[in-house]
This record gives C-alpha cells, sequence and structure tokens, in this order.
C-alpha cells in the first residue's frame, strides 16, 4: 500500500472510531495527520459520515491549506490543525472531538485538572479551556495554540477538545483520556471534590511517558 494511501486509511478509520466510541455524533469532529517527508497533511472532509465516505475521500492539502488531492473541501477546522501543526512540530497528529463530559467541563469554562494519573503521563498537566471563537476561524485557532502551549490536549470553549500525539493513535488517546478525567472530576466534585496532582509528580510521569511508555506503546524496545 502506498504511503498516502495508508495514512488515509488510518485517517477514515480514525474517523469511524470517533462515532463508533461516542466521541462525536453525526458528522461533527474532525482528523488529521502529517504525510511523513512531505509538508502534506491528511484531514477529514467537511460534513461526511465517516461511515459514508471511502479513504479516496479523505483530502490531502499543503501546509497552507490548499487542496492537493480529494474531491471535497477539508474540514472547517483546518486553520486549528494547521496552526497547531506551525507551532508543534513535534505533533504528528490532531483529533478533535465532541465527547460529553469533556464538552460539558468546556461550556462550563472548567479547566480539568491534573487529577489522574493516566492524564498527565500524556497530556503533561491539566487540560485547560481556550478563550472561545467561532469555529473555523483563524482566531479559534489561535486561540488554541496559545492555551495548548507544550501540553497534548485542549479544551475548546463552549465546543469540545483537542488532542494531539505524536501518531494518530496516541491524539486518539489523548482524546479518550481527557473524556475519562472529565468524567471522573465531575463525579469527585459531588463527593467533596477533586484532588490534583503535585507538579514533581505530574513532571515525573510525563517524563517517564515520554521517554519510555509511548515508546513500549508503539512496539519500540527502550
Amino acid at each position: 500500500m502506498h504511503p498516502i494511501t495508508k495514512i488515509k486509511s488510518e485517517v477514515l478509520q480514525g474517523g469511524q472510531a470517533l462515532v463508533d466510541k461516542g466521541l462525536v455524533a453525526g458528522t461533527w469532529g474532525n482528523i488529521s495527520v502529517r504525510i511523513p517527508e512531505t509538508k502534506w497533511i491528511a484531514v477529514t472532509p467537511s460534513g461526511k459520515g465517516y461511515h459514508e465516505i471511502t479513504v479516496d475521500d479523505i483530502v490531502i492539502v499543503d501546509a497552507v491549506g490548499t487542496v492537493v488531492e480529494g474531491q471535497f473541501k477539508p474540514s472547517s477546522e483546518l486553520p486549528l490543525h494547521l496552526a497547531v501543526y506551525r507551532a508543534r512540530t513535534d505533533i504528528q497528529a490532531i483529533v478533535h472531538t465532541h465527547s460529553v463530559f469533556a464538552s460539558a467541563c468546556a461550556v462550563a469554562h472548567k479547566n480539568i485538572p491534573p487529577i489522574i494519573e493516566d492524564l498527565v503521563q500524556l497530556t503533561g498537566g491539566s487540560v485547560d479551556v481556550a478563550a472561545y471563537a467561532l469555529p473555523g476561524t483563524e482566531l479559534l485557532a489561535q486561540n488554541i495554540v496559545k492555551t495548548l502551549g507544550n501540553k497534548n490536549a485542549v479544551l475548546m470553549a463552549n465546543h469540545g477538545v483537542v488532542g494531539c500525539g505524536q501518531t494518530l493513535d496516541e491524539a486518539m488517546l489523548a482524546c479518550e483520556l481527557v473524556e475519562k478525567a472529565a468524567q471522573i472530576y465531575i463525579y469527585a466534585n459531588q463527593i467533596g471534590g477533586a484532588q490534583p496532582l503535585s507538579n514533581e509528580d505530574i513532571d515525573v510521569m510525563h517524563k517517564f511517558y515520554i521517554e519510555y511508555y509511548s515508546k513500549r506503546q508503539q512496539g519500540r524496545t527502550v
């Protein structure tokens, strides 16, 4: 299989997984992945059901968003994806979801504190809320980049979640862990309040994830 076709297939499967796992509804949410050794990005098309499209319908764009390959328009949130890729050369994949508990935090403008170990290992700390801006705008993209910083997940005010990773699997996992942590956070606040981890412990766990655990997940020996 051609490398670009393989990546497009992974993006399509990722989109279908978002629906199957209940992280999005309908045609909302989007995914992108960098294509190695190029400046191109594979991204889901706008307004298309993930179980209704084929690999050929995944759109390829260049670094400024011009369509290189594909018959459909790329996701309306493409400016967000491009801005994150420009700011973070370490990020290779981005997933945007509308999961329920994380979106509840987003609409309440409540950061998800660093309360659970698996979340902080991958994301690097709290998951903070980026200021609201209309979907698909450059202002939203810049708000996301600013709030994301060097972490791997961010909440979009009144909207949803953005998860990032060095692989698509990692970006998907980031979104799932944010949703789980949001649910725990909301439940914990009903029984006395969530207690965050210390900055020192967060740093230790995130460093361990980057240097060891993530590589083991990718099948690399460390």
